[in-house]
């Protein structure tokens, strides 16, 4: 009876440490650390948001080539978080309907803007909708959006030409006009300097007119008198 009891007394005592033995092992393999980026991201997001890349054209520039129906599609990306549709329910972010011309940050239903997102102030115009889905936590540090943003432009302007069409109805922007840049400073200066021209060079080259004294009339005279014959006594 005392052998049949210290065998089972050996295997709990086996069957313990082999489990203490995984639990170490795995919570070496398995340990947790803080994640290096806080939130909850939208699957797809990341990889589109922008970061640096070319210089895009102005947003008028792009508007009046945009394609609403592009937009729509892109817009597809904003769905898991925001309704467009006129009365649309708030979700995890507001609803989108009628925003183009809206106070950034303001009605919506009573939604909770980020104390970050109010501090902006103003109206969504089209620039400002584009640096805010260019990025929104630069234009907004401190945003709760977690949308990384949208780096293609082309993308950006579709999207914003979308949204317009959705209770807003903003009339588009013109297009600057092509080469319409202002010169710069050099380019000024050189251009006012060919316009003075070098005046020195114009009295010394230039052919008195008919009738006009070459040289001083005092002088002339002088010659004059010296060319006479002395009078005879």
């Amino acid at each position: 009876m005392d052998d049949r009891n210290n065998t089972i007394a050996g295997w709990v005592l086996a069957g313990a440490g082999a489990a203490l033995g995984l639990s170490i092992v795995g919570g070496m393999m398995f340990h947790g650390e803080r994640p290096e980026k806080m939130g909850y991201a939208i699957e797809g997001v990341e990889e589109a948001g922008g970061g640096g890349g070319e210089a895009a054209e102005p947003i008028a520039t792009r508007l009046a080539t945009a394609d609403p129906a592009k937009g729509a599609e892109v817009f597809k990306k904003c769905a898991a978080c925001h309704t467009i549709n006129q009365g649309g329910a708030n979700g995890i972010g507001p609803n989108l309907y009628a925003t183009l011309g809206e106070g950034i940050a303001q009605g919506k239903g009573g939604f909770a803007f980020s104390d970050a997102l109010k501090a902006v102030g103003g109206s969504w115009d089209f620039d400002k909708m584009d640096a805010w889905l260019t990025s929104p936590r630069k234009f907004a540090n401190g945003t709760k959006m977690t949308f990384a943003g949208l780096g293609n432009p082309k993308d950006r302007a579709d999207i914003i030409a979308y949204l317009n069409q959705q209770g807003s109805n903003l009339p588009l922007p013109a297009a600057p006009a092509a080469g319409a840049a202002a010169p710069k400073d050099g380019a000024v200066a050189n251009v006012t300097d060919a316009a003075k021209g070098d005046t020195a060079d114009i009295a010394n080259e230039g052919t008195p007119a008919s009738g006009a004294p070459s040289v001083d009339p005092a002088a002339q005279k002088d010659k004059a008198l010296a060319a006479e014959p002395p009078a005879k006594k």
